[in-house]
């Protein structure tokens, strides 16, 4: 009989856990490989993570090259990741930078979420009142350098940060003033398209000529 119970106890907890599981809804947080929690928000029919991914393995275990030089990350030929300025103070605040390898991989976002395609942008734009004015509805109220005229409200709850980025000689760029997300969305061999805020424009721009060997931040969106 006690044999009994306690195997009946053990189903419960696995029909609990499978309905969890089952149950997520947007505004829960979800966790990845590595263990760092993300907040997610609803935009429009979207559902977005509320940070940037921070990552260092794919969602398979393996391990993404990282403790990369200038002259090693200009010429790598595989999926990295980098924090900006080479200091991993800024990890926790801002997330990782990637290159568009490791967007290629399909193995970056955890389970269930995926890196969204220039369509999936555009999307999430024209939810916002499209791309004059999305910006500052998705920008973070704090962390941003102050501009006369520009007042970010992150209405939207995206809340993004001005992480900055890696050009794709190595050197890095304007933490506190930019940022750009990466889209799954390929131009040619050598590009992707991409999007990018700045504390000077109310509005986001979309790019199609981003190297794919610069490191920009990822947003992730449910599958």
């Amino acid at each position: 009989m006690k044999k009994i119970k306690s195997m009946l106890a053990l189903f419960i907890v696995v029909i609990l856990i499978s309905s969890c599981k089952k149950n997520f809804r947007c505004g829960d947080t979800i966790t990845d490989i590595d263990g760092n929690v993300y907040n997610t928000v609803n935009v429009g029919n979207q559902c977005w993570m509320q940070e940037n991914l921070k990552t260092r393995h794919y969602n398979d275990g393996t391990v993404l090259e990282s403790d990369i030089t200038n002259l090693v990350w200009r010429n790598i030929t595989v999926g990295a990741y980098c924090f900006y300025d080479e200091d991993a103070d800024n990890d926790a605040v801002y997330g990782k930078l990637y290159n568009w390898l490791a967007v290629k991989s399909n193995k970056i976002a955890p389970k269930g979420w995926h890196v969204p395609s220039d369509a999936e942008w555009t999307k999430l734009i024209d939810n916002l009142g499209g791309q004059l004015v999305a910006g500052n509805k998705m920008k973070s109220t704090t962390k941003w350098r102050e501009y006369i005229g520009v007042t970010n409200t992150n209405s939207s709850g995206f809340t993004a940060l001005p992480a900055g980025t890696r050009f794709n000689n190595g050197s890095f760029t304007t933490m506190g003033e930019d940022c750009a997300f990466w889209s799954s969305t390929e131009f040619d061999s050598n590009d992707a398209y991409f999007h990018s805020l700045s504390f000077a424009q109310p509005s986001i721009s979309r790019f199609t000529y981003g190297s794919k060997i610069s490191g920009f931040s990822i947003r992730c969106v449910k599958d």
